[in-house]
């Protein structure tokens, strides 16, 4: 076995890529999104609340993706889903090329509108993308092929923010929205041309009340699967700081959104960093552990990250909390869908990403709602601790995650 297996299977190569141009294109989006909304408000508040209008829309429709991709064509959610989110970017260009002509408060809200688009084709991309991947490649290679996933996602994540910060602060996002939605249709394209096959189950009667409850049970019984999930939300939920870095850039380190760009990317690179690691030695005996001490390695980097004044050292513990996260990433990852039977992977899948969600989107919400209360930098620290501690609890009230091989 070779740390290339997955991407010598032409579907899932293909896959990978459609990805990587739409992660790429949705990092560049966030960020140019990001900086215009904290342009008109100046509140750290206004960062926390494009991760509330991004949940809300994904929270209402996920769990009934996760159903739908169970029953019908997967391929064909993940297309559509994709299309909604490149006609958001038009709606976006289109604000960016007549901007001069709006009132700020309409802009904010067109701003707001266009996080809620992007939210509702997460809902339905996620649980529909995250099922297709095991239909992919080999059972044998699953591994190889989610840390390949998840290392397309944080080479997007390098990238999409440091072009971004560079053609926004250069031109603007007049310049760099052209861009975006050119990387977008190459997404639609490779995804509506690949050859994917489904298998589905068989046919149900179920109430789809019942069918959705299901898949939470499935989870919730599963021991090691919701301590992992639970793990990562509250971990991420409290720890997090992606949503202040447009703060951090302008009142800490008077970077731009150039600096910005580099700040946001630091996490992506050193998780690709990692990837090359795991792709060459994947987590075996002591994954649980493993699992854990990454974690608590996030909350330090966090801590750390709050207390630098230097650019350059912010720059690196960034990176190494990018690094430790990834291994965090696969861990769970393989866990949970090596641990799915086919027919449910949509409903577990929209399970999953609802934890992911609900700490990414609500944790951008706690982090400015922190920073308008404690102030910035107090936050982050508090933040840091608060992951440190859903370690400890989680290591004492869960052994059989503790103790997980893999």
């Amino acid at each position: 076995m070779t740390a290339f297996d997955a991407l010598k299977v032409k579907p899932f190569r293909q896959f990978v890529t459609a990805r990587f141009f739409l992660i790429f294109s949705v990092q560049m989006q966030n960020l140019m999104l990001s900086w215009m909304v904290y342009d008109i408000t100046k509140d750290p508040l206004s960062l926390g609340l494009i991760g509330i209008a991004e949940i809300i829309p994904f929270l209402s429709v996920v769990l009934f993706a996760g159903n739908m991709a169970d029953k019908f064509s997967r391929k064909k959610m993940v297309f559509w889903a994709s299309l909604l989110i490149t006609s958001s970017s038009v709606f976006l260009y289109y604000l960016s090329a007549n901007q001069s002509s709006f009132a700020p408060a309409f802009l904010l809200t067109c701003y707001y509108t266009v996080v809620v688009l992007i939210g509702f084709g997460r809902g339905f991309f996620g649980p529909a993308s995250q099922a297709m991947v095991p239909n992919l490649v080999p059972a044998d290679v699953f591994a190889n092929a989610t840390t390949w996933n998840t290392t397309a996602f944080h080479i997007a994540s390098i990238i999409g923010p440091a072009v971004g910060g560079l053609l926004f602060g250069f031109g603007g996002a007049y310049v760099g929205m052209p861009v975006i939605i050119i990387l977008q249709a190459i997404s639609l394209l490779l995804y509506f041309t690949l050859n994917y096959t489904q298998v589905y189950g068989q046919s149900s009667n179920e109430p789809i009340f019942k069918r959705l409850s299901g898949g939470i049970k499935f989870v919730f019984s599963n021991q090691v699967i919701i301590n992992s999930l639970s793990l990562d939300l509250f971990a991420v939920l409290f720890g997090g700081a992606t949503a202040l870095l447009p703060v951090f850039a302008a009142e800490v380190y008077h970077c731009g959104a150039q600096g910005l760009g580099m700040l946001r990317s630091a996490p992506a690179a050193g998780a690709v960093l990692m990837a090359v690691v795991l792709m060459w030695k994947p987590p075996g005996k002591g994954a649980g552990k493993i699992l854990l001490a990454s974690v608590a390695m996030f909350g330090v980097c966090m801590i750390v990250f709050a207390l630098s004044k230097n650019f350059y050292l912010s720059l690196a513990v960034l990176a190494l909390s990018g690094a430790v996260d990834n291994v965090s990433v696969v861990i769970r990852q393989t866990l949970v869908q090596m641990n799915t039977p086919d027919e449910m992977r949509g409903r577990v899948a929209s399970v999953n990403s609802v934890f992911i969600s609900l700490s990414n989107e609500i944790g951008s919400f706690e982090s400015g709602l922190a920073a308008k209360i404690f102030g910035l930098i107090p936050s982050v620290i508090y933040g840091g601790l608060a992951t440190i501690g859903v370690v400890g609890v989680t290591a004492k009230i869960a052994p059989k995650l503790r103790e997980m091989d893999m």
